[in-house]
């Protein structure tokens, strides 16, 4: 289910009650992962804010249905305007993103293409994971992954198959989605993959 496309009016923002959205962006070699956001988070304030279309697309995940609260300008303006708790909230909530989008940025320009994957995977399991038994579940599938660092999938499936077999991760067999076992053992993994750049040569990892 499409909750809204992107270059759509927007007069209404979300905020995710239950299940989970998957952000998106249209770019020149098709549609971009830009996050994947669940329960607690709020979608669509950006139309309201600046009287824009929309930025991006959200779409339900694969997990299952969601369940989202309905905001129109209206109610939120009054909202801003009546309680400071609010907008605390939204400010955090917007900083975290800026940090979000300035940490993408820096991943993407690694040279690395094994790093950037590994990276990008410890970036949304510390921001955007959700506790599980037995690790922190990321709501992306290794394609999705792949496509967010740009990085070619067999590659990719390779560095994954790597993170199993020492068990740091592992892969929903019904959704694809990732669980990170152990994230402290992941950014052992960075730093070993990182190690020969810093002295000018490469790693076979």
């Amino acid at each position: 289910t499409i909750l809204f496309r992107e270059g759509d009016a927007g007069n209404e923002m979300f905020v995710i009650q239950a299940g989970h959205l998957r952000i998106t962006r249209h770019v020149a070699n098709g549609e971009k992962v830009l996050a994947t956001l669940g329960p607690g988070e709020f979608v669509g304030e950006m139309a309201i804010l600046n009287a824009k279309p929309r930025t991006a697309t959200a779409t339900v995940t694969d997990d299952g249905p969601a369940k989202v609260l309905a905001i129109d300008a209206k109610r939120f303006e009054h909202m801003i305007a009546h309680n400071r708790e609010i907008v605390f909230r939204l400010i955090k909530r917007l900083a975290a993103r800026l940090d979000s989008a300035d940490a993408l940025i820096e991943i993407l320009m690694h040279k690395d293409p094994k790093a950037r994957l590994v990276r990008a995977l410890a970036r949304y399991a510390e921001s955007f994971g959700e506790p599980r038994e037995g690790g922190v579940r990321v709501a992306l599938t290794a394609e999705e992954l792949a496509e967010q660092v740009n990085v070619d999938l067999d590659q990719t499936h390779d560095v994954l198959s790597r993170l199993r077999r020492v068990r740091v991760i592992s892969i929903d067999e019904q959704d694809g989605t990732l669980l990170v076992h152990d994230l402290d053992r992941l950014f052992d993994f960075l730093e070993f993959l990182e190690m020969p750049q810093k002295f000018g040569g490469e790693t076979s990892a």
